[in-house]
């Protein structure tokens, strides 16, 4: 729920004072970890704790009421029964503090909507804010200041994060101590009845101390809000999601295919990439590439060099390269030229360059210090395998200083270290000097590959956006028509006419609703035909047995309408069957799918993939937000494996892929502008060679209840 009398958000992470209502005197409880983190962390600002028994804390004045304290109150921390809370809101509403914490839990997550619905409302009238409830507080650097209820010490750094889970919060900060990772800010955002994701947002992209923003999210409320706030964040720096909840239990199957596939954790995944989101899979995933975000300066090139000491696990890094998409640099004469002079003659100058198991301190600091050098060369993976040759002692110093010398020159570099306890003792103590070191290959090339995803993001990045003008007058017109027949869908001569209003083209085709009708229109089209099935009743027209296709004469028409009917009727005897489309059959071509639909978390998205018989078996789709460029639509195309067809499989010529992109936005407009059109699917829409355009042979359109059939 959006609060209209917004304050401004620093209030929340830069308040110059805080109450904690239910600071408590007893060390077991969370009022007095709260409380006791704020004043023993270097906050600056007044700290007030309230209590109705009064007294006094650690040497400050208990308040029996946040009314009684007569300065003026930024932010408050709500620690007490959660049938307490609302009282203490509507006070805190009156004070008008600014921006209210409510760490209690037993609201919303546990079904208690109704109650924390009247909290937002109360805060609302009064423009306070609310945090939660069911969070942990928050650290906010900037202020020094630390109200959760960690027991692990926090330190300051680079990296924010925002999670909609308490315990996993907790859990992270006690992490991120261990992984010896600061932190600009940590904050839970609980049940998000208020501020969320991207109120927070608002403040880390403008806070030049946080370099790197990591989520934890577990559902999208505000979605649209979130796309566009997430574009100007990842515009500015990195930012890493994980996301829990990856079941399809939330998509359940509609009535399209485009409802059936859209799947929340693909939809989520694919819009991440759209704003430029690293997704991690798993927490030292996030750790990690976080970590190395903060150190790494942007690419200056995308080419990038494994140094080694053996061969098998340079191998395991040009896969992993592979896998994460690392761009090995392989001009043969450049890097012989660049290495010749630090590989042994029995060693190897391609990509990975091999230094042989007999290479010591000395050789490494040689080739490493080639690549921090080079110009031709972005970034650098260096690998060692503990040798009886190396002195793992000098492992250390040699990291350090390489490290140092890549950081001097502008390069990213990261390690991967394989051996006993000399090697992990190392990476122990390089880890505290936040250098990039790992015990895994794997991790090592990961963080490379995220680096790089990002930074190809910032290189592409276009904010322009690609509609086109459809006949929406002409459209609503066909809606309103369904709607008053009490209908949720659009009948096929209706979706056609929707197509022509978007200048998407169909075949020619006639509704019958005779056999000589159906034979009139058939000689009048020219043979030959298709015929399906017209009726409100049966939307997947093959299932019923209600699509006939190549009918080349009028007996075959005579037959095949009959056959439909019998069929049909079979498949749902209380069906009314409005007629048989006529239908011109189109010749032979790529068949994709095309379409459109309003995800409950992110608003309308498109949708495009292999189409025909099989779309539900193959599931060769992609997604994107709505609104959308040509660029993104012919990276939806890319993203598929059917995309080579398009390009010209086995010596065939090259598709339409300029009118397949045309067909992406038109039908991303149309769902944009008329907002009662819930679902839209064009299956198949055959493509063409290049130049010879596309045809939409079948559309399927769903539409929205009338607001007063909604209960």
């Amino acid at each position: 729920m959006d609060n209209t009398n917004r304050y401004d958000i620093k209030y929340l992470f830069e308040p110059e004072s805080i109450a904690v209502i239910g600071a408590s005197q007893d060390k077991k409880k969370i009022g007095y970890a709260v409380f006791n983190n704020i004043i023993s962390g270097s906050y600056k600002g007044n700290v007030f704790p309230v209590s109705p028994r009064g007294g006094d804390i650690e040497g400050h004045k208990v308040f029996t009421d946040v009314l009684e304290i007569e300065s003026t109150v930024d932010c408050a921390s709500i620690v007490i029964p959660a049938n307490l809370v609302k009282d203490a809101v509507i006070k805190c509403a009156q004070k008008k503090v600014k921006f209210v914490q409510i760490i209690t839990s037993g609201f919303s997550e546990i079904g208690n909507v109704r109650e924390e619905k009247e909290i937002v409302e109360i805060a609302k009238e009064a423009g306070t804010r609310i945090v939660g409830p069911n969070m942990f507080g928050l650290y906010s650097s900037a202020a020094s200041l630390n109200s959760t209820f960690s027991a692990a010490r926090i330190s300051p750094g680079h990296v924010a994060i925002l999670t909609q889970s308490g315990a996993l919060g907790i859990a992270m900060i006690a992490k991120t101590a261990v992984a010896n990772i600061g932190l600009s800010a940590i904050i839970s955002i609980g049940n998000k009845c208020d501020v969320d994701e991207a109120d927070l947002l608002e403040y880390l992209i403008n806070n030049d101390n946080t370099k790197v923003i990591f989520m934890y999210i577990e559902g999208v409320k505000k979605g649209e809000r979130l796309i566009e706030t997430l574009k100007v964040a990842t515009g500015k720096k990195p930012v890493i999601v994980i996301k829990s909840g990856k079941s399809k239990r939330g998509a359940q199957a509609a009535a399209s295919h485009t409802g059936s596939l859209a799947g929340s954790d693909e939809i989520f995944d694919a819009i991440m990439k759209q704003c430029g989101v690293l997704r991690a899979e798993c927490l030292e995933d996030a750790f990690n590439w976080c970590k190395f975000m903060i150190s790494s300066p942007a690419p200056k090139s995308h080419n990038s060099v494994i140094v080694t000491n053996g061969g098998g696990v340079g191998v395991m890094a040009s896969d992993a390269c592979e896998k994460y998409g690392v761009s090995l640099y392989d001009d043969q004469t450049a890097l012989k030229s660049l290495y010749d002079a630090v590989t042994p003659s029995f060693g190897s100058t391609k990509n990975p360059i091999d230094l042989t198991g007999a290479a010591g301190a000395d050789e490494y600091t040689r080739a490493l210090s080639v690549t921090a050098e080079s110009g031709e060369i972005g970034s650098t993976i260096g690998l060692y395998c503990e040798t009886a040759i190396f002195d793992s002692g000098n492992l250390t110093q040699m990291i350090k200083d390489t490290y140092v010398k890549h950081q001097k020159n502008g390069k990213s570099i990261s390690y991967a270290l394989i051996g006993g306890e000399q090697v992990e003792n190392a990476i122990a103590s390089l880890s505290i000097d936040r250098i990039p070191v790992f015990n895994d290959v794997e991790q090592a090339v990961s963080c490379m590959g995220a680096f790089y995803r990002y930074y190809k993001y910032i290189d592409e990045i276009s904010y322009k956006i690609d509609e086109y003008e459809i006949d929406v007058t002409a459209i609503n017109k066909i809606i309103d028509s369904a709607a008053k027949d009490g209908r949720t869908f659009l009948l096929a001569n209706e979706g056609a006419a929707v197509m022509r209003a978007a200048d998407i083209k169909m075949p020619q085709s006639r509704i019958a609703r005779s056999i000589n009708e159906a034979v009139k229109f058939a000689e009048e089209i020219g043979y030959p035909v298709v015929m399906k099935v017209v009726s409100k009743d049966i939307l997947h027209k093959s299932d019923a047995g209600g699509v006939l296709l190549d009918m080349d004469n009028k007996k075959e028409v005579v037959v095949g309408y009959e056959a439909i009917m019998h069929s049909c009727r079979a498949y749902n005897h209380n069906a009314v069957i409005e007629g048989i489309e006529v239908a011109e059959m189109a010749k032979k071509g790529i068949e994709l799918i095309v379409g459109a639909r309003r995800d409950p978390s992110f608003g309308p998205v498109v949708m495009c993939g292999l189409g025909g018989i099989y779309v539900e078996v193959m599931k060769d789709i992609s997604f994107r937000a709505i609104p959308i460029n040509r660029g993104i639509a012919l990276s939806m195309l890319e993203e598929i494996r059917s995309y080579p067809l398009l390009l010209g499989a086995r010596g065939e010529e090259k598709k339409d892929i300029e009118s397949v992109i045309d067909t992406i936005i038109k039908i991303g407009s149309i769902i944009k502008k008329c907002e009662r059109i819930t679902d839209i699917e064009i299956n198949p829409v055959v493509v063409y060679n290049i130049e010879n355009g596309i045809k939409a042979l079948d559309a399927r359109i769903l539409i929205s209840k009338p607001k007063e059939d909604i209960q």
